[in-house]
């Protein structure tokens, strides 16, 4: 279902809403964590959001709505109350049949707007932290997504041209970062759908 070109020398996945289903579950610790102050997030702007780290959407929230929030309590709250809900997450079957496909062929990289901590509680959960042989999150750089610090970054550790490399996405930032950093992008909830769908006409 997808399909890698063969001069592809490096694969590079965003973790949340691409190897893992997680929006979601993070959409649910969001909209707890802002309960716990009164306040509410809307799904559309969380989704609009996808690929921002947490910290700096708290911030925009202020800035947007002038809310009062303590950035970095209810940060550490939030990533909190994921953490709690990180055994419910299940793969983005399409994305990780390929991740199994290219183990051992092509060098991989996780490349994720989310923390290093949280990103490797979600690999574990679904058995592949080990299959990766980069893992770049929003610690490692300076700019987060839409910027392409992160995508560049996850080609120099695994020594491949960011040109040589194909990346995996499920959100416009993100498909933003991937492409300004040179790479071959494919948007992966077209294969996801697709997927939800068969599974769903086998279960009728």
């Amino acid at each position: 279902m997808l399909e890698i070109p063969p001069h592809v020398r490096g694969l590079v996945f965003d973790c949340d809403g691409t190897i893992a289903d997680t929006m979601p579950l993070h959409y649910q610790a969001w909209t707890l964590a802002l309960k716990e102050h009164g306040k509410d997030f809307s799904e559309a702007m969380f989704y609009e959001m996808a690929g921002i780290p947490t910290r700096r959407i708290f911030e925009i929230l202020n800035e947007k709505h002038h809310y009062n929030l303590p950035v970095d309590e209810c940060t550490e709250r939030k990533e909190q109350l994921f953490t709690q809900l990180i055994p419910q997450v299940v793969a983005i079957e399409p994305v990780v049949e390929l991740v199994h496909q290219f183990t051992g062929k092509l060098p991989m990289a996780v490349a994720t707007g989310g923390t290093r901590s949280i990103c490797l509680k979600t690999l574990q959960a679904l058995g592949i932290e080990g299959l990766f042989q980069a893992l770049v999150t929003a610690d490692d750089v300076v700019h987060g997504k839409p910027s392409p610090d992160i995508f560049l970054e996850a080609a120099r550790q695994l020594g491949v041209l960011p040109g040589l490399c194909c990346a995996f996405e499920d959100a416009e930032l993100g498909l933003q970062s991937a492409r300004a950093a040179g790479m071959l992008v494919i948007d992966i909830r077209p294969a996801h759908r697709a997927s939800l769908e068969l599974k769903s006409m086998k279960n009728v």
